[in-house]
């Protein structure tokens, strides 16, 4: 029998999220500087990051480091033509080019990427104030030379934007007592072939 409770509430954030999109095809947005990023090529502008589009989502991701930014990614990663369809999407983080490339081709990533370095975009730009490396996504608009900054989101446990949270709570799981690992290989008992160099 289906808790009358749940329902009514996932009938208001229905809602909400309606009236959220809403609201962010109203926004207006507000300019923002043409950032240097770089990439395996050599240094991009943002605007270099649209390609042909005039709409750019940029993955605000932590680096190889963060599991959580990780789990993400791996996500957008599986929808990532369906977004491509509609704007230019980069995943930037802190990390040099090289180690972008080798950590997203370990995860077999399909992403544009670019390194912001830690520098004036992430600090100007963060989707949480004061947090300069905060996992989200941010949605830029492109009006001639200039750039708007229209949308931003913040990534963290139990959002909106990772799908897999809402499929744990449906088990009674959440971030108090499941957290992402970048691989869930268990050891066997017994390995076939000696099992030595094994990671830890």
């Amino acid at each position: 029998m289906e808790n009358p409770e749940i329902m009514e509430i996932e009938k208001q954030v229905y809602e909400l999220t309606k009236k959220l999109g809403e609201l962010r095809r109203a926004s207006t947005g507000e300019e923002v500087s043409n950032y240097k990023f770089q990439t395996l090529e050599g240094e991009v502008s943002l605007l270099d990051l649209f390609g042909e589009r005039d709409k750019l989502l940029l993955i605000h991701n932590m680096g190889q480091a963060c599991r959580y930014c990780t789990l993400w990614a791996d996500g957008f990663n599986g929808i990532l033509m369906h977004l491509e369809s509609a704007m230019s999407v980069v995943l930037v983080s802190k990390d040099d080019p090289e180690t972008q490339r080798r950590f997203a081709a370990s995860r077999d990533w399909k992403y544009r990427l670019a390194s912001h370095g830690g520098g004036d975009y992430i600090r100007e730009q963060t989707v949480m104030a004061e947090m300069e490396n905060m996992p989200g996504a941010v949605l830029y608009e492109r009006d001639g030379d200039r750039v708007l900054r229209k949308n931003h989101c913040i990534f963290g446990p139990g959002d909106l934007y990772s799908s897999h949270w809402h499929m744990l709570g449906l088990a009674g799981l959440g971030d108090d007592n499941w957290t992402p690992q970048f691989s869930y290989w268990s050891r066997p008992e017994k390995m076939e072939d000696g099992g030595a160099n094994l990671p830890d």
